[in-house]
């Protein structure tokens, strides 16, 4: 197959296009518009497979996508493309608007345009997967429910807002124009090579540079934590086996507070990294309870047991193991002063 992914080079992206290049025998066509939060570092094992085309590209660009799709010719989207950061979002949501809703009609007119000019054997086997968010659903008030893929949604913030609305949009071009599509929501992932603002990598950061752990509130909020090539193998068994028009739902089943992460990686770090900024008796005094951040959900979960039982996903990685390659991770790259001037 020859896969197109949108934002190849980003977080999640990127640990999509590695298992795809690395443990299977299909061709990526990487279209990242290259943001802020890009990282081709992510992507130096499979820059020079004959498999692997990178374009700089924006979603926003129907011309450029045309050209794309015409001359690759792809088998199947994978859509990771898009602005994720709440914080950011909250400061500024325009670029939330522009990326995450006129990108997607974007790609989708562009993606139906060349899927209705493809013969009746390959409109059969295209796909086009939407990968969104399960901050779609809004909050959970009540500890014991899960957001299953029939709950209804209400976002709370400008960015989950702008996922619904591309959520929507991907439901609408399958129901009118016929697109194959399927769509996936995941909780909160973490591992390798994540945008150092997000909560783990911040507080590993942090914590080596001595400065302090910001949390927001009390700290309580709950998430559901999915370790990153988990969440990427998930996505391509959701490409390849899913069912067309269906929505999946894929978790970790990793329930955590935030302060409880915070205390995970202090732990952590207490072990892996004993010799500890001037100042730093014990790195867990180093948290600082700050200002919580408007419209803050409190809690995330997700029912997986749809993607369980359908298509015979379930997580390699507990959170203790993959906290810990991921705590790994970012020390080995800090020692090497890759992140010692990161705001």
């Amino acid at each position: 197959m020859e896969i197109l992914i949108t934002g190849g080079v980003g977080f999640i992206g990127s640990s999509i296009v590695r298992c795809i290049i690395e443990d299977r025998s299909n061709s990526v066509i990487n279209v990242d518009k290259l943001t802020y939060a890009a990282n081709l570092e992510s992507l130096k094992s499979v820059e020079k497979n004959s498999r692997y085309v990178f374009e700089q590209v924006d979603i926003c660009n129907a011309k450029e996508l045309t050209r794309v799709f015409e001359q690759h010719q792809p088998d199947a989207v994978m859509h990771l493309a898009a602005e994720s950061h709440v914080d950011r979002s909250i400061d500024g949501p325009s670029a939330f608007i522009e990326t995450n809703i006129v990108g997607t009609y974007t790609l989708l007119e562009v993606a139906r345009t060349y899927w209705s000019s493809l013969s009746d054997e390959k409109k059969q086997t295209f796909r086009f997967l939407h990968v969104s968010t399960d901050e779609v659903y809004g909050d959970l008030a009540n500890k014991e429910t899960l957001f299953t893929e029939t709950s209804p949604y209400n976002p709370s913030s400008p960015y989950s807002a702008s996922k619904a609305a591309s959520d929507h949009l991907v439901n609408a071009w399958y129901r009118t124009y016929g697109l194959p599509v399927i769509i996936a929501h995941s909780s909160n992932n973490y591992g390798p090579y994540q945008y150092p603002e997000k909560l783990i990598p911040l507080m590993i950061i942090n914590t080596l540079s001595g400065k302090p752990l910001p949390v927001y509130g009390n700290g309580q909020q709950i998430r559901d934590w999915l370790f990153v090539e988990d969440h990427a193998r998930a996505l391509y068994k959701i490409m390849t086996k899913g069912k067309i028009g269906e929505t999946y739902n894929v978790g970790g089943r990793n329930e955590k507070t935030n302060i409880e992460v915070v205390y995970a990686i202090c732990t952590l770090l207490e072990e892996l990294a004993p010799n500890k900024p001037k100042g730093v008796e014990k790195y867990e005094d180093l948290i600082a309870y700050v200002k919580d951040r408007p419209g803050h959900d409190v809690r995330y979960a997700i029912d997986t047991t749809k993607i369980s039982h359908e298509l015979g996903w379930k997580p390699q990685e507990t959170f203790e193991s993959g906290l810990r390659k991921t705590v790994e991770w970012y020390l080995k790259q800090f020692q090497l002063g890759k992140y010692h001037n990161r705001k």
